[in-house]
């Protein structure tokens, strides 16, 4: 890819990219799932069923305790975010200089729409993004949600870049036709399985992500 300039948009995903959240998540979800159970789960039982939505994980794991244990998983997941999740370093100055640039900024994740309220409320950044597509009924994948913030933005795939860590986000973004960079900085990121899915950009800090994109956006500035 050249570096002249033609993105006009960026969509962040949240777990594992704005922050390292994914471990609060298992946590979380252990402490409000395990009463039901009537005993500890495991990271791997919590993980094999995680799904696009904490609900979705719940509904699997206990399908007859939903409205309780999801109810239950909130309060911990907000209770225990400070201890567990805070933004990764340079994020919050990334959001600074997209907006100072007046460049549209987006989050679209697997998380539902109140644990993702509640870690953009915490981590304070919900300010900088002028949508938030967490994932719902409505909006099942985040191919779907990623192809509304085009539509509400005005732009083309080939406008806009998606950047998260999974390679899920990788696939993702290629089925919409948006670029994407894959971030490594998550202690649950992979480059290893990240690099042969060819992304458009493998970053390990931000600083290296800012280096790559800045020249690549079309600003108002």
């Amino acid at each position: 890819m050249n570096s002249e300039k033609f993105l006009r948009g960026v969509i962040f995903d949240l777990d594992g990219t704005l922050a390292d959240t994914l471990p609060l998540c298992v946590v979380a979800l252990r402490a409000a799932l395990s009463p039901i159970a009537d005993r500890t789960l495991s990271d791997a039982e919590i993980m094999a069923a995680f799904g696009q939505s904490e609900e979705r994980t719940i509904r699997a794991l206990a399908p007859n305790g939903f409205e309780d244990c999801l109810e239950a998983f909130l309060k911990h997941y907000e209770s225990m975010h400070d201890a567990y999740a805070v933004p990764f370093e340079g994020i919050a100055s990334l959001l600074d200089e997209l907006r100072s640039a007046r460049v549209p900024v987006a989050v679209v994740t697997g998380k539902g729409s109140r644990s993702a309220a509640i870690s953009l409320k915490v981590l304070g950044l919900e300010q900088h993004f002028t949508l938030i597509k967490p994932s719902s009924a409505q909006v099942p994948s985040k191919d779907v949600a990623i192809l509304e913030v085009l539509k509400e933005w005005g732009l083309m795939p080939g406008e806009a870049i998606y950047i998260g860590d999974a390679p899920t986000d990788v696939l993702v973004a290629r089925k919409v036709g948006c670029y994407v960079a894959s971030v490594c900085w998550a202690s649950t990121a992979q480059a290893n399985v990240l690099e042969p899915l060819y992304p458009d950009t493998v970053v390990h800090t931000v600083n290296e992500l800012k280096e790559w994109l800045l020249p690549r956006l079309v600003t108002s500035l």
